[in-house]
C-alpha cells in the first residue's frame, strides 16, 4: 500500500476514534452501568460484575459473527451519539453567544447591566476619593470586568466579551468590525490565522463538552452519580469556553491593532509612510467602503 495513503488512513482512524467513538462509548458505558445499578445500588460493583458475566456467558455471543455485529453496532451507536453531541454542542454555543431577543435573555441582560453599573459607580466614586487605596480601585475594576469589559448588551459573559471587542475597536479606530474583519483576515499571516482558528476550535470543543454534560444529567435520572459527572463536564466546559472566548477576542483586537493600518494602506486610504496609528476618520471610511455604502 502507498505509504502516504497508509499514513492518512491511520490518522483518520485515530481522529474518528478520538472524536466520535471514545466519547460515545464512554457515555454508553455510564448509561449501561447506571441503568443496571440504579439509585438503590449505585455503588454495588459486585452487582455490575455479575450483570457483565451474565451478558458475556450468553451462548449467542460465542459466535464470531454475532460478536462482530455486536461490536460494530456499539461502534456505530457510539459514533451516532457523538454526532448528536456535536449537533447539540452547536446549540449550546449559540446559547452562550445569543443576543437579548427573548424575555428571559432581556431579563438576564438587564440584571447584568444593573450590576455592572453599580460597580462602575463605586469604582468612579473610589477614584474621586483621595483616601481610597489603589488596591481598592483595582478590586472594584476586576469585579466590574468580571461581569463585562463594557456595559453588558448580551445575556451572557461570552457574548458580551466578543461584543466588547467590536466596541473597543470602534472606539479606538472607528472600525465596524463586522464589515472590516473578512478583509482583514485575508492579509493576516498564516500563523496568526491558525491561532485564531485554534481558539475557535477550542470554543466548539467546550460547547460539545457542555452538550455531553446534558447527556450525563439525563442518565442521573436512573443513577445519581451521573450528576457528578455532568457537573464536572459543565464546570470544565465553562472554564474552557471562557478561556477560549477571552483568547479569541484578544487575538481579534490584536489583529486590528497590528494590521488595520496595513489594510487602509492597501485600499489607498493612506500612504505607506504616514506616521501613527490608523485614525478614526480612516477607520470609519474603511468601514464605509467595505459595507459598500453609497
Amino acid at each position: 500500500m502507498n505509504p502516504l495513503l497508509l499514513t492518512l488512513g491511520t490518522k483518520l482512524t485515530e481522529r474518528w476514534l478520538n472524536l466520535l467513538v471514545l466519547p460515545g462509548a464512554l457515555f454508553l458505558g455510564v448509561l449501561a452501568a447506571g441503568t443496571t445499578l440504579g439509585h438503590a445500588h449505585w455503588n454495588d460493583v459486585h452487582r455490575l460484575s455479575e450483570s457483565l458475566d451474565e451478558l458475556t456467558a450468553r451462548p449467542v455471543l460465542d459466535r464470531t459473527g454475532t460478536a462482530a455485529v455486536a461490536v460494530a453496532a456499539i461502534l456505530l451507536l457510539s459514533a451516532a451519539l457523538s454526532l448528536a453531541a456535536q449537533f447539540l454542542g452547536s446549540a449550546v454555543e449559540g446559547f452562550w453567544l445569543r443576543e437579548s431577543r427573548f424575555p428571559l435573555g432581556r431579563r438576564l441582560q438587564r440584571r447584568r447591566h444593573t450590576a455592572w453599573q453599580r460597580l462602575d459607580r463605586e469604582r468612579t466614586d473610589a477614584i474621586r476619593d483621595p483616601a481610597t487605596p489603589p488596591d481598592g480601585i483595582e478590586r472594584l475594576t476586576r469585579a466590574r470586568d468580571r461581569i463585562a469589559l463594557t456595559p453588558p448588551t448580551r445575556p451572557t459573559w461570552y457574548g458580551d466579551r466578543l461584543a466588547a471587542a467590536a466596541l473597543r475597536v470602534h472606539a479606538a479606530y472607528g472600525i465596524d468590525l463586522a464589515a472590516v474583519w473578512p478583509r482583514l483576515w485575508l492579509i493576516l499571516s498564516e500563523p496568526a490565522q491558525r491561532q485564531i482558528e485554534s481558539t475557535r476550535t477550542s470554543l466548539t470543543a467546550a460547547a460539545r463538552l457542555g452538550a455531553w454534560s446534558l447527556g450525563y444529567l439525563t442518565v442521573a435520572a436512573w443513577w445519581w452519580p451521573a450528576a457528578l459527572i455532568a457537573a464536572a463536564c459543565a464546570t470544565l466546559a465553562h472554564s474552557r469556553a471562557r478561556a477560549s472566548v477571552e483568547a479569541m477576542a484578544s487575538l481579534v483586537e490584536s489583529a486590528v491593532d497590528v494590521h488595520a493600518r496595513d489594510l487602509s494602506t492597501l485600499v489607498g486610504l493612506q500612504a505607506p509612510d504616514t506616521p501613527g496609528l490608523l485614525s478614526p476618520a480612516n477607520g470609519d471610511r474603511l468601514s464605509e467602503i467595505f459595507r459598500k455604502a453609497e
